[in-house]
């Protein structure tokens, strides 16, 4: 499964997301889910789905699906 896919998955797990719904382009505060309880939610499950520690700053930038993405790119993680 592609890093995406992978990704995708665990914002619609975290959130609570239908199948239906869009995660592309998902923005933090756009649904009541991704509040500031849902943002440490969707780290904590971000960093075990992909076996990463993001740093403070990442956190705090990880704003959208597109940021969250980018930053995985950074820590160069390999689709499984």
């Amino acid at each position: 499964m592609s890093i995406h896919a992978r990704l995708t998955q665990v914002f619609r797990d975290t959130l609570d997301l239908s199948p239906e719904t869009v995660v592309e382009g998902l923005r933090y505060r756009e649904i009541p889910a991704w509040n500031s309880v849902g943002h440490m939610q969707l780290v904590a499950a971000i960093e075990a789905e992909f076996d990463v520690m993001l740093d403070t700053d990442e956190i705090i930038a990880m704003a959208s699906f597109e940021d969250a993405e980018r930053t995985l790119d950074r820590h160069l993680i390999a689709p499984a």
